[in-house]
């Protein structure tokens, strides 16, 4: 393979990676709309019933919203290394690279730090919100009804 023909590769690689990395974000607001969706709907529920067992509920389908996002964001994050490697070798930090490598980066990189940056990655403002004010606001509403 020529090089010419190596930075075509790249290039087409690379473009494939970010709009991949895009479309993880937009799937993202995607659990959120229905993260506060599906909270509002037990809650309006509950508040009809005057059950207070409702809140418990919502903190638990917010919880696992939160998880959710958690890992989405873990799968996202796993791809940004094959980006950097492939801008470190168009912009000639980087001197040595094989192309059509998307899986195998993706892979080392997630069995690398999936489960680090998965729990790190819960606390991130962007994943946090909503679902993990509301799985706190939702817990301790129902321990300060109770």
């Amino acid at each position: 393979m020529t090089e010419e023909q190596k930075i075509v590769f790249l290039e087409k690689e690379y473009f494939h990676l970010q709009a991949r990395v895009e479309s993880f974000d937009a799937k993202s607001l995607t659990i959120k709309a229905w993260s506060v969706s599906l909270a509002m709907a037990v809650l309006s529920s509950g508040a009809f019933s005057k059950t207070y067992n409702v809140l418990l509920y919502a903190a638990m389908a917010a919880l696992l919203f939160w998880l959710i996002e958690g890992y989405w964001k873990t799968f996202q994050s796993a791809n940004y290394q094959r980006i950097a490697e492939i801008e470190g070798y168009l912009n000639g930090t980087i001197t040595e690279i094989d192309c059509l490598q998307i899986n195998a980066s993706w892979s080392r990189e997630y069995n690398k730090q999936g489960r680090t940056l998965f729990y790190r990655s819960l606390f991130w403002p962007h994943v946090m919100l909503p679902h993990g004010i509301m799985t706190l606001g939702f817990a301790i509403s129902y321990f300060y009804i109770i």
